[in-house]
Order: C-alpha cells, then structure tokens, then sequence
C-alpha cells in the first residue's frame, strides 16, 4: 500500500470519528489513491437516502465536495482550498442497498484555482449516478512566491 493510499485511510477514518458534519462520510470505503485522482466506494444505506429510498441529492453534493478535496490532497501541493463553485448533475438514482463507485479527478490546479470532476457511479450496471464539477480557491501562495521571487 502506498504511503498516499494510507494518508487518504487516515483522512477518512480521522473524518468519520469527527462529531461534525463530515461524519456522514463513515461508510465511505477508499478504494485508490494516486496522485489527483481518488476511487471510493459506498453502500447507499437509509442514512443515505431521501424519502424515495434513493441517495439524496445532499449527500451525493457531499460526496462530490469530500472526495474532489481528497483528491486535490493528493497533488504536489496537498492544500484542501475553500469550496468556490459546485454544480451537479443527477441522473439516475441509487436505491438503498446498492453500491456505489466515486471517483474524483483534479482536471487542472493553477496557483489560485482548481477544477475536479466526480463521477458517481452504480457498481453493479455501470450506470452513472450523478456528476460534478467542483471549484476550489487554493490560496494566494503562488502569488505570493512569484512577489518574493521579484522583490530579490
């Protein structure tokens, strides 16, 4: 196992045992970790669910949130950044009892921005679940670097 797979276990486990919000990720099982790119796997359980029994709306933003920031954790810069832009599209739904696959892919960082694209996906037939797009705010330290480096 990779010293980046293990980081991503940690990170999860270390979520899951938080009394806050990002609790609700507990089931959330890590399948891979390479460098901007995360692949997770979950059961859709009735915590999970809207009304219908189908994985909510709000857990599926969840989703697409937490594992687009693990997988900007697993770039050359490993910086979570601050959520700017998230649009989802859903497309069909997962019932309760089925798994589902997640993965996360950093389309492209920039010294302040970064683009990643979550596909959510029924493990079973391969149907796609949903997909997001998500937009990170990384800092102002590339700048910064780049105002030091012309001020020497």
């Amino acid at each position: 196992m990779s010293r980046l797979t293990r980081n991503m276990l940690e990170l999860i486990k270390s979520m899951a045992r938080d009394p806050g919000f990002d609790r609700v990720l507990e089931k959330v099982t890590l399948v891979s970790a390479v460098p901007g790119k995360v692949i997770c796997e979950m059961k859709v359980e009735d915590a999970h669910a809207n009304r219908s029994g189908t994985l909510h709306g709000g857990m599926t933003a969840t989703l697409v949130d937490s594992i687009s920031t693990m997988a900007l954790l697993c770039t050359e810069r490993g910086v979570p950044g601050v959520s700017v832009d998230m649009n989802i599209t859903y497309m069909s739904p997962a019932k309760i009892g089925e798994d589902i696959v997640i993965t996360a892919h950093i389309l492209k960082q920039g010294r302040t921005l970064a683009f990643a694209s979550v596909d959510l996906m029924n493990k079973t037939t391969g149907k796609l679940v949903a997909q997001g797009r998500h937009t990170k705010h990384l800092g102002n330290q590339g700048l910064q670097a780049d105002f030091k480096d012309t001020q020497q």
